[in-house]
C-alpha cells in the first residue's frame, strides 16, 4: 500500500468542510486502512491556516482538529526530508510535494493547481499527484 500525502486543502474539506466527497478517505484513515503520512511541517501549515479568521473556529475547535488529525497520521521526520526535484510555485506547498518524493512510491491528494500541474512529471518517480479523493483505494 503506497503512503498517502494529503495537503491542507484536503484536511479542511474532511476537518474543516465535511464535504461528503471526502467521506471514503476519512473512514479510510479513520480505519486506518490506508498509511496516511505528515510531517511537522504540514502540521503546523494546517494549524497556521485553520487559525484565519476566514475559517470563524475558536481554539478549541482548532484543538480538536489538529488533535484528531496527528491522532490518525504517522508523522514523518522532516528535518532531513530530500527536497523533490520539482518546484512548486507555491512555497507553502512545497512541503507536501518534498514529503510524496521522500516516500516514493506515494499519492499526493490535493486540489491545488500549483502541485496538480506537476502531476505529470511526478508519475515519472512514481508519485500520484490527484485531486481524486478516492486515489487511496489505487
Amino acid at each position: 500500500m503506497k503512503p498517502v500525502v494529503l495537503d491542507t486543502n484536503i484536511l479542511l474539506d474532511i476537518f474543516v468542510f465535511n464535504d461528503e466527497r471526502a467521506s471514503p478517505l476519512k473512514q479510510a484513515m479513520m480505519d486506518g486502512d490506508i498509511s496516511v503520512i505528515a510531517s511537522q511541517k504540514t502540521l503546523l501549515e494546517l494549524a497556521d491556516v485553520i487559525s484565519r479568521p476566514l475559517f470563524k473556529l475558536d481554539e478549541a475547535a482548532q484543538a480538536s482538529i489538529l488533535a484528531q488529525w496527528q491522532a490518525i497520521v504517522g508523522l514523518h521526520d522532516d528535518s532531513n526530508l530530500a527536497t523533490a526535484p520539482w518546484k512548486c510555485q507555491d512555497p507553502d506547498d512545497q512541503i507536501f510535494l518534498d514529503l510524496a518524493y521522500q516516500l516514493k512510491p506515494a499519492i499526493l491528494i490535493s486540489k491545488d493547481n500549483a502541485l496538480l500541474e506537476i502531476a505529470s512529471r511526478a508519475a515519472q518517480e512514481n508519485i500520484l499527484i490527484t485531486s481524486d479523493y478516492n486515489a487511496f483505494k489505487l
